[in-house]
């Protein structure tokens, strides 16, 4: 079987798109629309406005900087420093292809600070002005961690020294634990927004309406487009008029959902997933903020807790047919299942509270809002580049584009061009060079060398220095997170064991391949790990892993996972290691024979997906 070839002719990108199928085909193609996720902006030279600490001076250039230490980045599912250079370059790059619409699907900030988010304002309005772009965006449970104002902090900026510098936005959050610790600071800046802030902060870019814009609601307004004014839309965008009742105290929380029309045909649906699930305690105290739980889970909780978006979902949607629009929708959260329908075998192997299965979108969530109208969706949240793709018998159907995180492996955005009413074409583009993405590193030098004279146990493997490019760097950030993390926290442990002992030729003889096809690959030395690690760019990337991974490669899996597969059905009383392992080549086969997530073209009228 030709895996390379299956998984290189799979695309797919994960965002809410809408079309209306009841209009004829226009003939004009529409400007490109970029698409740039879970950028996670830390404001590395950001300034406190309360406090005189400056970060640490970095000896290369001689600027002070505010950043993460590198063994947190590498023990975290994005990185939160050299994302400061990506998103640059990325905007440089939409900037030189002529783009002048940007949509930004949440987590645009590290976690909501106050540093971060003037900011992601301060980029994003030097951008408009200089380029021309236009930027639309809607919240991530990065960018309002709780819906209200709240007391936050971090402790793992990099200090003086190398050593760990812990900055609150509270006196007390954080008491020192020995003398050799650097001394806390105090800044409101490093708390986390509310809702009410951040719509202060960002309102310019799609949460308030402007005059130029053509047309402008939410799920609340009251008007429609035939009676549509600039005046009855500002006076109903407060946030005071924005809030639903959650269940099950009817506590009041603000929802910042809006349909913006920028120019002639095209809606844009941003669509606020954030769903926090109140405690008990928020029935006598509904405004503070320790009475609600995080969002994160995304629209599993939405069916439940914002059924009113659903019904306006729909009620776009059909406003749009009417008028002939094409509504472009986008979210943070996952529409459709993110593991190449992988995801009942990945429960079975891991256990249903591991790898983010919690994430996953279930079937009614698909179904529903396929029902509703919503055909091309556009969403972040996993850092990963995926397709997923639903057909249903009454003809509807939903496509998910993943966007590949800029802060994560391989950091890459979506371009989506609209070549006809039902024709859109989506590429990926992959950001391999990011100029600067070294500035930081003779830091991460100075963090080194003090937890190696210090003998820390969990010190990061100095290779990721070496890196050569802000590709190979991200490759490097998922090989010590898999290393550091994934493996003891996610993986059985008596597979993880099997696996990490074993080499290719171990893994040819256990899947009992025949020897005229084991024979080609004889020579070739890789190991259960390499195989793991493997796993998880797949799982990222989709088929912008296989650069990286290597052709031949590919094929040799392949060779593996369906002779395994096959020899499996025989085995009467399968031991552990074997049924884990028939798991782990079910859910490999899945990645392998994803659908297209590069460069593909759907076609909403026949709910096709094609390179």
């Amino acid at each position: 079987m030709q895996y390379c070839n299956k998984l290189i002719g799979c695309l797919i990108i994960v965002l809410a798109f809408v079309s209306c199928t009841s209009v004829k085909d226009s003939k004009t193609k529409k400007a490109p629309i970029a698409f740039l996720s879970d950028v996670h902006l830390l404001d590395i030279y950001g300034t406190f406005s309360d406090s005189d600490y400056k970060g640490i001076q970095n000896p290369q250039d001689g600027k002070y900087t505010l950043l993460r230490t590198m063994k947190s980045q590498l023990q975290s599912t994005r990185l939160f420093n050299e994302n400061y250079f990506a998103f640059i370059a990325a905007l440089d790059d939409v900037a030189k292809r002529n783009i002048k619409t940007v949509v930004l699907p949440g987590d645009f900030s590290d976690d909501g600070q106050p540093i971060n988010i003037r900011g992601l304002k301060k980029i994003l309005n030097e951008y408009s002005n200089k380029y021309g772009i236009h930027f639309i965006i809607t919240t991530g449970n990065h960018d309002v961690a709780k819906p209200f104002l709240t007391d936050a902090g971090k402790k793992d900026f990099l200090g003086e020294g190398g050593k760990l510098q812990v900055i609150m936005s509270k006196a007390g959050m954080y008491v020192p634990k020995n003398a050799d610790e650097l001394p806390v600071v105090i800044t409101k800046d490093i708390g986390t927004m509310g809702y009410a802030e951040v719509l202060e902060e960002l309102g310019d870019f799609g949460f308030f309406p402007k005059k130029t814009d053509l047309y402008w609601e939410t799920p609340f307004t009251s008007y429609n487009p035939d009676n549509y004014t600039f005046e009855k839309a500002l006076e109903q965008s407060t946030i005071e008029k924005r809030n639903y009742a959650i269940p099950p105290y009817n506590t009041s929380i603000p929802d910042l959902s809006y349909v913006v029309e920028l120019e002639n045909d095209v809606w844009f649906l941003a669509i606020d997933g954030n769903v926090y699930m109140p405690k008990e305690e928020a029935k006598t105290n509904p405004k503070n903020p320790a009475n609600y739980n995080s969002p994160g889970v995304g629209y599993n909780q939405v069916l439940t807790y914002k059924k009113h978006l659903i019904n306006w979902a729909g009620k776009v949607v059909q406003e749009a047919k009417k008028r002939g629009k094409t509504v472009i929708a986008f979210s943070h959260y996952p529409m459709v299942d993110f593991n190449d329908d992988a995801t009942p075998m990945m429960k079975k192997l891991f256990g249903e509270d591991k790898m983010q299965l919690y994430r996953v979108p279930t079937e009614e969530v698909s179904e529903l809002f396929a029902e509703a109208g919503i055909q091309l969706h556009f969403a972040g949240h996993m850092h990963i580049n995926d397709t997923g793709v639903r057909k249903y018998k009454n003809g509807k159907g939903i496509f998910n584009i993943q966007i590949p995180s800029l802060a994560a492996y391989i950091p890459g955005y979506k371009i989506l061009t609209i070549q006809s009413k039902n024709k859109m074409q989506i590429e990926t583009v992959v950001i391999d060079s990011v100029p600067g993405f070294k500035t930081l590193f003779p830091l991460y030098e100075q963090e080194y060398a003090y937890l190696e004279s210090s003998k820390d146990s969990e010190i990061w493997d100095k290779g990721i220095l070496k890196s050569k490019n802000y590709h190979e760097f991200a490759n490097w950030h998922l090989k010590e997170l898999v290393r550091s993390r994934f493996l003891d926290k996610d993986w059985p442990a008596a597979f993880k064991n099997f696996m990490l002992k074993a080499t290719a030729a171990d893994l040819w003889a256990f899947a009992k391949v025949s020897p005229t096809k084991k024979e080609k690959y004889k020579q070739e030395k890789w190991t259960g790990f390499d195989m793991i690690f493997d796993y998880h760019r797949l799982h990222c990337a989709d088929e912008l892993a296989v650069k990286d991974i290597g052709e031949q490669r590919i094929r040799q899996y392949g060779i593996i996972i369906d002779s395994f597969i096959e020899n499996y059905n025989k085995i009467a009383n399968p031991s552990p290691n074997e049924t884990a392992f028939f798991e782990f080549c079910s859910i490999f086969k899945s990645f392998l024979n994803a659908a297209p997530s590069d460069k593909f073209i759907i076609n909403l009228r026949r709910n096709t997906i094609h390179n």
